[in-house]
């Protein structure tokens, strides 16, 4: 497994797919976010950046920008589930900025958005532990091949950060390449 300090090798198509995926992801929860929040387009601009991304767009500071708009609207969100749906949005387009670079953290830019989707839709469904885990794993059945051919490349997921973390660190166990053993 790689050390924290280690480059690694991250193509401009496996960014795109994994910014895809994360703005799928965040699509899940966006109603929740809206029915708040009629009038906030900023998680669904954080979402639309990122698919301009993941269909061939350049990152820019508006990519960028629309990702932290995203994230203050999750600051301002009154409910719980509106929250987690805002920092779904945020982390799709974040999705577009995982560094080549072998780090626990780098893991919450792959499976971020998942994570806080299957939180929002547990939040929403008045804490139903089986509707997080019904989104954990269509997030998992439709995880393209580049996320888990990153996560190969990155230490395990870091402890903590609550139930968001721990639908990280199942996410990851799920998805990430059992390594080769020789007999």
């Amino acid at each position: 497994m790689p050390s924290e300090s280690d480059e690694i090798e991250l193509s401009e198509d496996e960014l795109r797919e994994i910014a895809g995926y994360a703005a799928d992801c965040a699509r899940r929860v966006l109603p929740i976010f809206e029915q708040d929040h009629p009038g906030d387009a900023r998680p669904r601009e954080a979402i639309e950046a990122a698919d301009v991304f993941a269909g061939g767009g350049r990152r820019t500071a508006a990519l960028r920008q629309c990702g932290w708009a995203a994230f203050k609207a999750a600051q301002e969100a009154d409910s719980p589930a509106a929250i987690d749906a805002a920092r779904a949005a945020s982390h799709a387009a974040g999705a577009a900025y995982l560094h080549p670079k072998a780090s626990a953290h780098q893991i919450k830019h792959i499976l971020g958005a998942a994570a806080h989707t299957a939180r929002a839709e547990e939040l929403a469904s008045g804490e139903n532990a089986q509707i997080a885990a019904q989104t954990l794993e269509w997030a998992r059945h439709h995880a393209p091949p580049a996320v888990s051919q990153v996560l190969a490349r990155m230490p395990a997921p870091p402890a903590g950060g609550g139930r968001v973390g721990e639908f990280i660190r199942a996410l990851d166990a799920a998805l990430r390449p059992t390594p080769k053993t020789n007999p």
